[in-house]
């Protein structure tokens, strides 16, 4: 029994030893990834930020201008664009995103899903949510083109009246080992609170729009949501490989704790044999006596 206990640990042990090769291989490869995710997001969060408070600031200078993606209207049907991963392994990465989507969303039937990552598209489908829209493989790898693609859709559902709001959901990257779900609303387009208008005002009727503002915001709205959007992407990116690379480095700390459980009580066992074997021997020497 002694034997067959100490094979059954060995095993065991042999067992965690090959998962541990692998989420340790995992955690290499996610930290080699979130390198470039982070280079990536460091280049284009002051351009985009800056694109962002731009946008704000000429929204704010024209509020009196209307405008169809201005105009708040009755919400009877939200969209949101919930960004996720395409795989699993990173935590509560994805978890955390459509747990927020869900906990926004107050009636399934008045809610429009632009998903991007197959583990949110899985998510809301099983749970039958109106997907209109469905971007795979792009999630750690995210270009301007997809986030054009994406704003496009959701422009055309707001301008023909199958939404009245967007919402952007995404994970903010704030360090290695912090990311921080978010919800932004996109449309109707609307001044942020951190943009001070007192500054704006002064040179407000300085500023002058051709052929006219309307034809100005329209230009611009839809590239500030594609830019919003393609800053949502990078962000999320790089939140995935960290938290991807945080869970691989924990489940390998946890594997090397199993081993070391698993070799003390294999050497429990051992011994509890070497035991055994000396007391058969004595006995049987005894009983020759």
């Amino acid at each position: 029994m002694a034997q067959a206990s100490m094979q059954d640990i060995k095993r065991r042990i042999r067992s965690v030893s090959n998962t541990k090769q692998i989420t340790k291989a995992m955690e290499l490869v996610s930290s080699a990834k979130l390198k470039k995710a982070r280079d990536k997001l460091d280049k284009t969060r002051p351009y985009f930020n800056t694109i962002v408070r731009s946008i704000q600031e000429i929204l704010s200078s024209t509020k009196d201008i209307k405008h169809p993606l201005l105009e708040s209207r009755e919400i009877k049907k939200r969209a949101y664009i919930a960004i996720t991963g395409d795989r699993g392994l990173c935590g509560g990465y994805n978890s955390n995103i459509t747990r927020l989507v869900q906990n926004s969303v107050e009636n399934k039937d008045d809610a429009v899903i632009i998903v991007i990552g197959q583990k949110g598209r899985d998510f809301f489908k099983r749970r039958d949510y109106d997907i209109r829209g469905t971007y795979l493989n792009i999630s750690e790898r995210p270009t301007y083109s997809d986030a054009s693609n994406i704003g496009s859709l959701v422009l055309d559902l707001y301008k023909n009246g199958e939404v009245d709001e967007v919402n952007l959901v995404y994970t903010h990257f704030k360090s290695t080992i912090s990311y921080q779900p978010k919800v932004m609303k996109l449309l109707p387009a609307e001044i942020d609170g951190d943009v001070n208008e007192e500054d704006i005002d002064e040179d407000k009727d300085a500023i002058e729009y051709e052929p006219s503002p309307e034809e100005v915001l329209s230009y611009l709205i839809p590239k500030y949501i594609e830019s919003t959007v393609y800053g949502a992407l990078i962000e999320s990116s790089a939140s995935e490989q960290g938290a991807r690379r945080v869970a691989m480095e924990n489940a390998t700390d946890n594997a090397e704790d199993m081993i070391g459980d698993l070799n003390l009580e294999y050497n429990r066992a051992r011994q509890a044999s070497i035991t055994q074997e000396i007391s058969e021997i004595v006995g049987g020497a005894e009983a020759q006596k």
